[in-house]
């Protein structure tokens, strides 16, 4: 998401200090290699597809320009397809409102139809490589385009209206007659998830007096999913979706106690969304706790449109952005994610019990029991995960955790008092064939400012616009304790005239790093989130649209495959096990600076992907393939 939402937190100034600030700046190299080309058993029931033959190199295609145009750019010799934009129906049977082109939809269409700003999906094969099922984050909500007139005037039913333009969506897709594939409508599958739609809390800090609200008094129930940004997929068939920035929703009380501030709540704060003007439990002075019930990976069975989503609290709580899930070789599930926000952390948590077979119903508590673990990255390129575990340490009642639950509501505290690497906005994690684990860490225009934290090993820029890739290998197994890191890459034009920015790329350039996906041929795919929040406008202009990249990890070498429209995010990547259809995201396109659209105006960036003259740009779905019907990628 471009929306830079930490510029407008300061919760870490008052908090303890990054551990590195006086760790060796002489890791500011690329350090490549190390990434082979053999598939790991991991990848293969997360859908992977067959190997590339003989010596072939990884990367088979042409890169493409950066572009400024109103368009998606993909390489000579491919096609992309827009399905699934913003609107559309999901295709629950006998209800599939049309969208209306003037915003005119009422709340209880919206509830059928597909949410704003797609972002994280999966692709869920049903039948093979010719359909399934897409489960498709939708982030949040630009109130300018989503209402006839905007913000000009505020009601009850535009709350409901942009709550319902909020969660998942889960989709019926099929590949047709000369390979254009098409949303399937009805399917017994569809189905809308909001922000309003009923959710179980489970885990250790189910029901924790944090949890507990006058609405809910056991503290076990949740109304909605919120700022749905990056997922995860469970070898047991479920999705897991991560709630993002979930505190701008909120109203900040008038004095705000320590918690709350060091979540981002602030006096006079007024909620970016105005949502508790007409529901008040976003109201954080009437419903204080309301706001520690978001912040959770949420699982979905997405072939069960009646299973009621669960929020798993043993994961803890942070502004997360997905879930990535390995499997140690007992059979343990191990979920890496990052918060992206400033100076915020990467966490690891490994099940204390083996994946049974039988799908969701013989895993359904498998998430509910185990360690979570936050890094931190010595000088020396090595690290350790401290074990957020109440009682150990500094976790204890004398240091303000009362019990595990309450550690779990208040992750970013007990990492500051473990003294965990404050990160430059830790985004999406992948894991290639070799075990090497990457984050994207997207910018940090704070990092070395006054009264922040400074540079250190694993963060080597001071104001980073950039931002860069690091990458860690367990020792031994995923649920190791110590690891060995490098940077995969540190992002930015080689020709800026910023020393901070410059990058440090081999091949097309980039910046801010964002999206990540290894597919199943070994090619760590690279989504970018460059804004002007983070960076210059000749920065923006130089290094065109944001964009999609392919790498070969054992080389290093970075060739650019897909430009999209302006002012757009590309975000979600997954793909047929064949390798032959791949599936991401064009989020906010068109999103101005101010990051709400002007209604009397909203093609003034961009009119894609309808391009008619009474349209408004929408977030859609891309079907990218081959012409030839080709592995994408080769």
């Amino acid at each position: 998401m471009p929306k830079d939402f930490s510029t407008l937190e300061d919760s870490n100034r008052s908090s303890n200090p990054s551990i590195h600030e006086v760790s060796d700046p002489a890791r500011r190299t690329l350090l490549l290699g190390g990434a082979g080309a053999a598939m790991t058993a991991l990848l293969a029931p997360l859908g992977g597809c067959a190997s590339p033959t003989g010596d072939a190199p990884l990367l088979g295609f042409k890169s493409v320009a950066t572009t400024t145009a109103d368009t998606i750019t993909v390489p000579e010799g491919y096609v992309a397809q827009v399905i699934a934009p913003w609107g559309e129906p999901v295709g629950l049977a006998g209800l599939s409102p049309a969208f209306r082109f003037d915003a005119s939809n009422s709340a209880a269409e919206q509830e059928l139809q597909m949410g704003m700003h797609h972002d994280g999906m999966h692709y869920y094969a049903k039948d093979g490589n010719q359909g399934g099922l897409l489960a498709i984050n939708h982030e949040y909500s630009d109130d300018g385009l989503l209402h006839t007139d905007g913000l000009a005037s505020w009601s009850a039913e535009k709350v409901r209206k942009s709550q319902a333009a909020h969660g998942v969506s889960v989709i019926e897709v099929r590949q047709g007659e000369g390979g254009a594939w098409q949303v399937v409508r009805p399917s017994p599958y569809a189905r809308r998830i909001t922000a309003y739609t009923p959710v179980e809390l489970r885990g250790p800090a189910a029901g924790h007096p944090l949890l507990r609200t006058a609405a809910d008094p056991l503290g076990r129930r949740v109304l909605g999913i919120l700022n749905q940004c990056a997922s995860g997929i469970t070898p047991w068939g479920t999705y897991l979706t991560s709630e993002e920035n979930f505190i701008y929703y909120f109203k900040g009380p008038d004095e705000p106690d320590a918690h709350q501030r060091r979540w981002g709540l602030r006096k006079g704060s007024g909620g970016h969304y105005r949502w508790h003007e007409h529901d008040e439990r976003f109201d954080a002075s009437r419903h204080p706790n309301e706001h520690n019930r978001f912040g959770w990976v949420v699982e979905i069975d997405p072939h069960d449109p009646t299973m009621t989503p669960i929020k798993r609290t043993a994961m803890g709580r942070a502004a997360r952005e997905g879930a990535t899930v390995a499997v140690t070789k007992d059979g343990r599930a191990v979920v890496y994610s990052g918060e992206d926000a400033r100076f915020e952390y990467i966490y690891k948590f490994v099940s204390r019990d083996a994946i049974r077979p039988g799908g969701f119903k013989a895993n359904a508590e498998l998430l509910d029991h185990g360690t979570l673990y936050v890094a931190r990255f010595d000088a020396d390129g090595r690290g350790r995960w401290l074990p957020l575990t109440h009682g150990q340490g500094p976790l204890t009642v004398a240091n303000g955790f009362a019990d595990p639950g309450e550690v779990l509501v208040k992750a970013r505290q007990a990492s500051d008092a473990l003294g965990a690497t404050k990160m430059d906005r830790p985004e999406w994690v992948t894991i290639d064939r070799e075990r090497w684990v990457y984050c994207s860490l997207t910018n940090n225009s704070a990092r070395g400012t006054p009264g922040q934290p400074g540079v250190d090993a694993a963060n080597p820029r001071a104001n980073n616009s950039m931002g860069h890739i690091i990458r860690w290998r367990e020792d031994g197994d995923h649920d190791g304790l110590a690891f060995a890191w490098n940077h995969f890459v540190l992002a930015g034009d080689p020709a800026n005239e910023r020393a901070e920015a410059k990058g440090n790329i081999q091949g097309d350039s980039f910046g801010c790093p964002d999206g990540l996906w290894v597919d199943a041929r070994g090619v760590l795919w690279i989504q970018t989130d460059m804004s002007t929040t983070a960076m210059g406008k000749g920065e923006m202009q130089r290094l065109g649209n944001n964009m999609m990249l392919a790498a070969d990890p054992k080389s290093g070498e970075i060739r650019r495959f897909l430009v999209g429209p302006p002012g757009c995010e590309i975000t979600g990547a997954t793909g047929t096990p064949d390798g032959r259809t791949m599936f991401i995201n064009i989020q906010h396109p068109g999103e101005t600076p101010s990051e709400r659209s002007d209604p009397a105006n909203p093609q003034r960036y961009s009119s894609w992907p309808d391009h008619r003259p009474d349209g408004r740009p929408r977030s859609a779905t891309v079907v990218i393939r081959r012409r030839d019907g080709g592995v994408v990628g080769t």
